[in-house]
């Protein structure tokens, strides 16, 4: 009798999930299993398979073993895969509001992080959804530094440098401190500086830890420019194949997720930095002049946007001085 009770009971849950219409979803990430966003991500994919009782799953495809970083959103928007992460304003060239986390001291501390994704999420959910993609979560990177050969006091230190650039802001940026800007994906970073093709960067301790940048560099200095997100992003097509039930595991999952990746991001900063000044990288405080002279190029960088900007970006900048 138990037995044929517990097998009632367990068909009722399969049914409530769909578990008739299983599903694996594919996911591609570009960063490796031991990034804290990845590790973040795998544990999102076991809420919603225990949340669903299996009805979905998804298997994740770290470090951009599936779809390269630059293939990830248009895998998503043309289905090929239903789910990806990708760097939010590696879009900033189809519309500026995907990029204003780039933009050097605009927000560059979790509390203004917070606040410039609060003004962003609605704005950036609408532009997505123009291209059949909706936004799950949202995590960021602890505020980026700059690595460096010889210790940086000015930025007239950083001119004629080969620079690791990510998205145009940063290759903005970089021309503007005098520098040359050469795009690299961060699995490449330490066969670029082997080679010489970039000679310094401005990244976050998370990125110069997994990249080993003692190896290659001997300065960090701490700058906190600005603090950007990955997000995660589910095609609205095949998210609405699914059932309600499932719908809101994803969901619930997702705000958990959220949550989860900004408390991984606030332990990761002070972590990561300890380990490469245990490895020997020299981390220094920024000196007031240098500070200043990157706060010059912010500046003159915001100003530029907000003269051409799209709507939609000018109306995040409005709600998050607002506030």
């Amino acid at each position: 009798m138990n037995k044929i009770t517990g097998l009632i009971a367990g068909a009722a849950v399969a049914f409530s999930f769909g578990a008739a219409q299983a599903e694996n979803w594919d996911m591609p990430t570009p960063y490796s299993d031991a990034v804290f966003h990845t590790k973040n991500i795998i544990e999102f994919a076991k809420d919603v398979e225990n949340a669903t009782d299996g009805a979905l799953t998804i298997t994740v495809h770290s470090a951009g073993s599936l779809f390269k970083h630059a293939d990830i959103k248009n895998a998503v928007r043309s289905r090929q895969v239903p789910i990806g992460e990708f760097f939010l304003s590696r879009l900033a060239n189809e519309n500026a509001a995907f990029g204003l986390d780039s933009l050097p001291f605009l927000a560059a501390s979790y509390d203004e992080a917070e606040k410039l994704w609060a003004a962003q999420k609605p704005v950036i959910t609408e532009l997505l959804a123009e291209q059949n993609l909706m936004p799950l979560f949202a995590v960021p990177w602890p505020a980026q530094g700059l690595y460096t050969k010889n210790e940086i006091k000015t930025v007239d230190d950083l001119s004629g440098l080969k620079f690791r650039a990510y998205n145009a802001a940063l290759e903005e940026f970089a021309t503007l401190a005098g520098a040359a800007p050469t795009q690299v994906e961060a699995p490449d970073i330490p066969q670029a500086f082997a080679t010489g093709q970039v000679e310094a960067m401005i990244t976050s301790p998370s990125t110069g830890a997994s990249s080993k940048a003692w190896d290659f560099v001997s300065y960090y200095t701490p700058i906190n420019a600005w603090v950007p997100k990955n997000i995660v992003v589910v095609n609205k097509q095949m998210f609405d194949k699914l059932s309600p039930e499932v719908q809101a595991a994803v969901l619930a999952a997702a705000a958990t997720a959220e949550k989860r990746g900004w408390d991984m991001s606030k332990a990761e900063a002070a972590a990561k930095t300890a380990i490469m000044a245990e490895n020997g990288m020299n981390i220094v405080e920024p000196s007031p002049e240098l500070i200043a002279g990157l706060k010059d190029i912010g500046a003159t960088m915001l100003a530029e946007l907000e003269a051409k900007a799209s709507p939609e970006a000018l109306e995040i900048i409005k709600i998050y001085k607002a506030n």
